[in-house]
């Protein structure tokens, strides 16, 4: 009796554990279409980050090429009223003003020639631009400030 006991209880362990993990409800074909959904989202996600990057680039460029444009005009004042001071001055106004209008085609020739490098290569180029734009900015102001005196 005893063996017959224990013989039905491991069959009805073993008919449990059968049923169990033939009852799993995700089948191949489900398993695939979740995969194929997480895989259309991270691309959607991508493609949402490269269109926000894409469109920060041409946001700065855009700004940076006015503050370039206003640098041109700003150097066209300055060689204008240049052309008023002394002798003396007029040469030194004219090399520092050559100095800059040189600093600022290279900045200009810097950001043409920039080409899509990804978002970490982008932030680190942006952030270096701006610095150095900021800083022809400040030696304009110091131009004009001189100048006046």
């Amino acid at each position: 009796m005893k063996k017959s006991i224990l013989i039905f209880a491991v069959s009805t362990v073993l008919a449990g554990g059968t049923i169990l993990t033939g009852c799993n409800t995700s089948t191949s074909a489900e398993k695939l279409e979740t995969a194929q959904e997480k895989v259309a989202d991270a691309n959607k996600d991508l493609a949402n980050a490269n269109e926000e990057y894409l469109g920060d680039m041409a946001k700065y460029k855009t700004e940076t090429d006015v503050r370039i444009a206003a640098n041109d005009k700003s150097i066209a004042e300055f060689n204008a009223r240049i052309e008023s001071q002394k002798q003396e001055a007029r040469a030194e106004y004219k090399e520092k003003v050559a100095k800059l209008e040189k600093k600022n085609s290279d900045m200009k020739k810097k950001l043409d020639d920039y080409k899509e490098n990804g978002k970490d290569n982008w932030a680190k180029f942006k952030a270096e631009f701006s610095h150095d734009m900021d800083e022809l900015g400040k030696a304009f102001k110091d131009l004009t400030v001189k100048n006046v005196k």
